[in-house]
């Protein structure tokens, strides 16, 4: 043998020892993909049904959103009625305010005009009595100094 055939010799030796070696991670990798292949259809087995129950849920979800969209029309319809009617209570209750002016303004000045005739009578009934009560005490004065003028002339007289 030359040194040539050895040497090709040792290096097949080498590489048979590499494969050797290398067949026990490879052989284990094999078991590990054959185990992550079962729980990988293991998984595959169950999110079909998992899939379905999400579709269903996502459907009914949309139906009842479908709802409340209706709701909230119906709600955004009562809600303009509500703005209408608050409008118009707005106008009843402004003329309300309005009225109730008139009326106080229409039941005060008769009322005024009834206390102001009311002041006027008692201011000329007391002007009236001072003004009696002036002559009597006139009168009086007057008929005491007729009196008075009587005695003297009569006291010069006799």
């Amino acid at each position: 043998m030359s040194g040539g055939q050895v040497a090709a010799l040792v290096a097949a030796g080498a590489f048979l020892m590499l494969v050797v070696v290398l067949a026990v991670p490879i052989l284990r990798l094999r078991r590990t993909v054959d185990a992550a292949t079962k729980a990988l259809d293991a998984v595959g087995e169950r999110m079909g049904p998992l899939l379905a129950d999400v579709n269903t849920t996502v459907t009914n979800v949309n139906e009842a959103l479908t709802q409340v969209h209706t709701s909230l029309d119906g709600v955004n319809i009562q809600l303009a009625r509500i703005d209408a009617i608050t409008g118009h209570v707005q106008t009843v209750s402004a003329n309300v305010a309005n009225l109730a002016t008139v009326v106080t303004a229409a039941t005060a000045n008769p009322m005024v005009k009834v206390a102001a005739f009311a002041y006027g009578v008692r201011k000329a009934t007391a002007q009236r009595r001072a003004a009696e009560e002036e002559r009597e005490v006139r009168d009086t004065l007057k008929a005491q100094r007729r009196a008075a003028r009587r005695g003297r002339k009569e006291g010069a007289a006799r």
